[in-house]
């Protein structure tokens, strides 16, 4: 499995960008998987749903299982949590891993930067930025990418991979 962070601070469009790119990697024949890390506190399950009473009365996990999906919900109970390698193991095989967050982890990433972010940029101090999507010109001699042009950055991570396989890349 390749792995390539989209690393950014909150409100930079990391979310809206992989949701136009992940398409077209998919439709140019790659199996994407994607790893985010949420604030603490999130919580994919609903009060009064069997599965969120059972992981409330102390399950350790509970998997929901049906016909278009399934889940698990691993509750820590205090234990520390996993890190990004731990995590990468739970995935089944696939092409290419997107990771959301985990702005420290040292593993190549693409900055998603927006000319009205007040945030600073990431790739002066972070060697594992391999490629910035911003809708402005930077002062770096890293690849930048229309962070508007979904197309061009599914090429970039395409090839900066080695994915050629996918139909995108002619």
């Amino acid at each position: 499995m390749k792995v390539i962070g989209i690393a950014g601070f909150s409100g930079s469009g990391k979310t809206t960008l992989i949701e136009k790119v992940v398409p077209i990697l998919v439709r140019e024949g790659l199996r994407v998987s994607l790893i985010k890390h949420a604030h603490h506190e999130f919580d994919v399950d609903q009060p009064g749903k069997d599965s969120y009473r059972h992981r409330h009365a102390g399950c350790a996990e509970v998997l929901v299982s049906s016909s278009k999906r399934w889940v698990v919900m691993h509750e820590l109970r205090g234990a520390e949590e996993p890190t990004l390698s731990d995590q990468l193991k739970r995935l089944s095989p696939c092409d290419l891993v997107l990771v959301e967050g985990y702005k420290s982890e040292s593993i190549p990433k693409m900055e998603v930067h927006r000319r009205a972010s007040t945030a600073p940029l990431l790739h002066p101090d972070d060697p594992h930025v391999v490629a910035v999507a911003t809708d402005e010109p930077l002062e770096t001699s890293l690849p930048q990418l229309d962070i508007d042009d979904a197309e061009s950055v599914a090429r970039f991570l395409i090839q900066f991979l080695g994915l050629n396989r996918a139909r995108l890349v002619r």
